[in-house]
């Protein structure tokens, strides 16, 4: 069986659709477009698919009703945006999804909620009830009371950290770009485009560039971590342009469309995903080669006699980052 014929068979999926999508050129929310994609996920669902919708929006929504053009760096005029965008984002999607015989449930989440065991698996539950009862969850990050310092940073990121919680087989990551190219199209005219690869092969990030779009926060570089994310639960995921005619039946056929990124190890036991995905790092600490060697070749435990030093501030149960002296992140 091919990669792509995988996609016919997955039977969780989880659907990212960008503020780039959803802000109709930053005039709003693009309701035509909105029902040909709910039009598509009713297809999926009714294929047995289990949907979770990570939509962004809200910000964009909120800035079109304050007759806000450009996206400010002031976080409480943000957090206002989006207590009033997510309001219209959240009816929209009921009420596209009415029309074909389906719940939704809005579902938010800060950094903060996830990376408190409990409440992740509290998350991790309630989604899956959701499913359960064939309810879809749309879920978006809780802007409103996020802050800088706890943000996930954009929903590319979210939607990777509810494949991971879902143990989703599929990521699509709907954008305004046709998939991964090996330069911004945007700039160059000889880019090509990447139809298949590894979701951790090395040179991605590099290809990926660091700058987002002008209403949302994410850029391809974000799209490529998340898809490293949804990599360690197992999850392939698609990077695909959402304006593309019938774009998610396309893929739940086979199709070649966007750029599909596989995983090639073994999924992470649970815990370890939760590890690496929902804390952010507090700080570093700073080992000897044998305390290196040991962890990296033996999979042991960190002794303190091979800790030689350690930076930034952080309290018991915080996660910190591992390196050796001349730099290299072991973990």
């Amino acid at each position: 069986m091919t990669k792509r014929a995988k996609l016919k068979t997955g039977k969780r999926w989880v659907v990212k659709i960008g503020s780039a999508l959803l802000s109709n050129d930053g005039q709003g929310l693009d309701f035509d477009r909105m029902q040909t994609w709910v039009e598509q996920m009713s297809v999926l669902i009714a294929d047995g698919v289990e949907l979770c919708l990570v939509s962004s929006g809200a910000i964009a929504v909120g800035l079109k009703t304050l007759k806000i053009n450009k996206r400010p760096q002031d976080l409480p005029l943000l957090q206002a945006a989006a207590a009033i965008g997510q309001m219209g984002l959240v009816q929209a999607w009921q009420s596209c999804f009415s029309q074909y015989g389906h719940d939704t449930a809005q579902v938010l989440f800060t950094h903060e909620d996830l990376a408190d065991r409990k409440r992740y698996l509290n998350a991790r539950d309630t989604l899956k009830k959701l499913n359960e009862f064939g309810v879809i969850p749309v879920v978006n990050e809780n802007d409103t009371v996020a802050t800088d310092e706890i943000r996930f940073g954009d929903n590319d990121s979210l939607g990777a950290l509810a494949t991971n919680l879902l143990e989703a087989d599929v990521l699509v990551i709907l954008t305004d770009q046709d998939g991964f190219f090996d330069k911004d199209p945007r700039f160059h005219a000889d880019a090509a485009l990447i139809p298949e690869a590894r979701s951790l092969d090395d040179r991605l990030l590099g290809m990926a560039g660091k700058k987002g779009g002008t209403l949302g926060r994410g850029g391809m570089y974000t799209k490529i971590v998340a898809a490293q994310q949804a990599a360690r639960s197992g999850a392939m995921t698609v990077i695909a342009n959402g304006r593309v005619d019938q774009v998610l039946k396309k893929l739940r056929m086979g199709k070649e469309v966007g750029s599909l990124l596989y995983p090639d190890l073994k999924p992470q036991a649970a815990r370890k995903r939760w590890l690496a995905s929902h804390k952010q790092i507090r700080g570093t600490l700073i080992v000897d080669a044998g305390a290196a060697n040991a962890l990296k070749t033996k999979g042991r435990s960190l002794l303190p006699v091979g800790v030689t030093d350690s930076r930034g501030s952080f309290d018991r149960g915080d996660i910190v980052a591992i390196e050796t002296a001349d730099g290299e992140r072991i973990a």
